[in-house]
């Protein structure tokens, strides 16, 4: 099929220090008219383009469980964009949260990538230190980046299925012809490519050529996005083993300081407390990014800001996240309570959240009438990557060291002393009901297409309790969403009534549900590539 453009050569001439004026301009002429990358330094300073300016964040939180619809009353406090997210329509709508920034964003840095790998062919070759640790970075960012694209665009990666389900294009090269075509790849072939990149990159990582480590592909932060995706890879010893890299010899030492989040006093809008979460001097933070979104307006500011319709409510967090009971008791003994757990109610207000992500604005003329709102988010932290090797070992029948995992993380997280074993686990979660949408629990059924043993087994309570802990994590970060899509969980959607009570079900996103791969943008969709089927 033929496509004039797959977003991924927009950007191209302007990620290697070239100025274009528009989409057009550019595609008049040939895509190598560009700045040649012919030495060490331009390739390193190339590499600063080869991270997204952009981020599905709002997009994949929005179709996640973490978010409800708070009913009529809320009717003015949406938009558009957000109606078709939360009912999983195919989005028509233009924003900097939506699927078409999202997919240029990756397919740029994509094309920054490889147009410094292929700088360093034209130099003759990764034959220095510097050399070879810019191209592990340059693998690194072109696998997460289509990583993330299939994250967001494609069905969740099952062994028996993957041969015959779509993936997307795997970029290697830069375009050198004005009207290329492209085909999608099966997701098995996909996967694979991503693998490659993973495994060519980690041989040669390494944090001498960066100046800055913490926004960049570090040694730490590879290991940690490569324990990140064999875990979806379902590569469970690989997952443990890189987990285990990325958390050093001190666990212990490398997570969150809640206390010092707690004793810090907030400021205007918690602007105190979310600029200590994406500290770059934080040992907990191993990747951070910035992208253009207002995630952070959605999330924490005390007023309405184009969507509140759609929320984590109270009633949400009380019966199944932030605020709930726990295996630990109450909420009440969480670190982040009572200073940290963002609570606003009001005529337009029914929101939970934690101070996590804060909006920067970048204003785009001189009477500051018009801005970009803007993030920095953890692309990597260690928290979650605990968490993820606590998941590994799960898998791997090792129960006690998941055990120690998920106590350090609960104790970290909590002022608890309890020491989580597989029995205390399996006792809890057994006893407690599965989740219905007008009985809430924390226990919902799991459907992945791996095996995780017989309901309320020692293996699917520890999974409920290791998902449990990984959605408070990650709680407006968006990575519900992966553990959504690859242990089938149902999404229900519920209306609520003006008590702030669900009294409706409107839709579910069933296991299979072809709604669980977001649809490519609609600009790409017109230009002829193949849509994902509904």
């Amino acid at each position: 099929m033929k496509i004039h453009s797959i977003v991924y050569s927009l950007g191209v001439a302007a990620l290697a220090c070239a100025s274009l004026s528009s989409c057009e301009d550019y595609l008049s002429e040939m895509p190598d008219n560009r700045t040649t990358i012919d030495t060490e330094d331009k390739v390193v300073k190339l590499l600063t383009s080869a991270y997204s300016s952009a981020a599905p964040i709002v997009m994949v939180e929005c179709v996640s469980d973490n978010i409800d619809d708070l009913g009529d009353n809320y009717s003015n406090y949406t938009s558009r964009f957000y109606d078709q997210l939360y009912a999983w329509q195919d989005i028509t709508e233009s924003s900097n949260d939506g699927p078409y920034f999202v997919w240029q964003g990756y397919y740029n840095a994509i094309a920054a990538a490889n147009e410094a790998l292929n700088g360093i062919q034209r130099i003759g070759g990764a034959n220095t230190e510097t050399l070879r640790e810019a191209m592990a970075e340059a693998l690194l960012c072109r696998a997460y980046s289509h990583y993330m694209l299939a994250y967001t665009f494609c069905m969740p990666y099952d062994p028996e299925t993957a041969s015959s389900e779509l993936g997307l294009t795997y970029m290697t090269s830069s375009e050198t012809t004005v009207n290329p075509e492209y085909e999608r790849c099966s997701l098995e072939e996909y996967y694979g490519h991503i693998h490659d990149d993973i495994q060519q990159a980690l041989v040669y990582v390494g944090d001498s050529h960066l100046t800055v480590p913490k926004y960049h592909f570090n040694r730490a932060a590879a290991y940690a996005f490569a324990a990140h995706f064999y875990l979806d890879y379902q590569k469970w010893d690989l997952a443990e083993d890189y987990a285990t890299l990325a958390l050093g010899t001190s666990p212990t030492t490398m997570l969150r300081n809640w206390d010092e989040v707690s004793n810090t006093a907030p400021g205007d809008y918690n602007e105190a407390w979310t600029n200590l979460y994406v500290d770059e001097d934080a040992n907990s933070n191993l990747l951070l990014m910035t992208a253009t979104s207002q995630a952070g307006l959605w999330v924490g500011y005390p007023f309405p800001m184009g969507n509140t319709k759609y929320s984590h409510s109270r009633y949400l967090a009380d019966t199944e996240d932030i605020m709930s009971s726990n295996i630990w008791g109450a909420y009440t003994l969480q670190r982040l309570y009572p200073t940290g757990i963002l609570v606003y109610s009001g005529s337009y207000f029914n929101r939970v959240s934690a101070p996590k992500l804060n909006n920067f604005f970048y204003w785009q003329n001189e009477d500051h009438t018009s801005f970009l709102a803007m993030i920095v988010y953890p692309a990597f932290k260690t928290d979650l990557t605990l968490l993820e090797r606590a998941e590994a070992r799960i898998m791997q029948d090792n129960y006690t060291g998941a055990c120690e995992d998920l106590t350090l993380w609960m104790q970290n997280w909590t002022n608890s002393k309890m020491t989580l074993t597989p029995e205390n686990i399996t006792s809890y979660y057994r006893a407690m009901k599965y989740y219905t949408p007008f009985e809430p629990t924390q226990k919902k059924h799991l459907d992945p297409v791996f095996e995780i043993g017989e309901e309320g087994g020692t293996k699917e309570s520890m999974l409920q309790c290791l998902l449990q802990f990984k959605r408070i994590e990650t709680l407006y970060e968006g990575y519900r969403w992966f553990d959504i899509k690859r242990y089938g969980i149902t999404v229900y959607r519920r209306k609520f009534n003006a008590s702030g009570r669900p009294e409706e079900l409107t839709d579910s996103l069933l296991p299979g549900d072809r709604r669980r791969a977001l649809q490519l943008p609609q600009e790409v969709i017109t230009a002829g590539y193949q849509p994902n089927p509904r």
